[in-house]
């Protein structure tokens, strides 16, 4: 079996991008280790209908947020990356500047230190410059900022389509194999034709 995807779920609107992507990544057979934060459980409640359990159920390994001793803590432990989705400023901060206070940010840090691929959700709008100094902070240390921001070439019909599009960017990142969205092929007479859709 490949080494394991950690997945990150913090206190952001649009804990939905977690589930979905736990979710996707056990549907392809894909291990996922995950991180949760204190607030991401409380977003749980307010945004969707999963519970903790229901979450949980979706990963091969749980750790506690405030186990800085964890497996995913040490670069010795073998990951294939990290995916934090959604990421709020406060967690982007702390792993921009390397404040390893909780799990989450400890085991971002590690990724960058390791050479291995983070990829940041980044769930705020709109953003001032501290914000963005923050991404670029962020992106320097080796970090991809990936924010959720919809396309609608593939003519989006429910809200899950929009959620898939942004988590089969993310899962591009590690070449997982995914039909998430329906991919750009192009315009004109030579291009592929995008299949349109019912409503309903």
């Amino acid at each position: 079996m490949s080494h394991p995807l950690i997945v990150a779920i913090t206190g952001a609107t649009g804990v939905i991008y977690g589930v979905e992507l736990l979710r996707v990544l056990k549907n392809l057979g894909q291990p996922a280790h995950l991180i949760l934060s204190e607030a991401a459980g409380m977003n749980l409640a307010i945004e969707t209908e999963y519970s903790l359990d229901d979450v949980r159920s979706l990963a091969a390994v749980v750790y506690n947020n405030k186990d800085v001793g964890a497996a995913v803590a040490s670069g010795s432990f073998r990951t294939r990356g990290m995916i934090v989705a959604p990421c709020t400023v406060k967690t982007l901060s702390a792993i921009a500047n390397s404040f390893t206070y909780n799990l989450v940010v400890r085991a971002a840090d590690v990724q960058l230190k390791e050479g291995r691929k983070l990829v940041l959700v980044v769930r705020e709008t709109p953003l001032h410059k501290g914000h963005l100094e923050l991404m670029t902070r962020a992106a320097d240390c080796g970090a991809v900022l990936l924010p959720p921001m919809p396309a609608f070439y593939h003519r989006p019909q429910t809200i899950m389509d929009l959620v898939h599009q942004t988590i089969g960017k993310t899962l591009d990142q590690f070449g997982i194999e995914h039909n998430l969205f329906q991919r750009w092929s192009g315009h004109g007479p030579n291009a592929a034709k995008q299949p349109v859709r019912e409503a309903g």
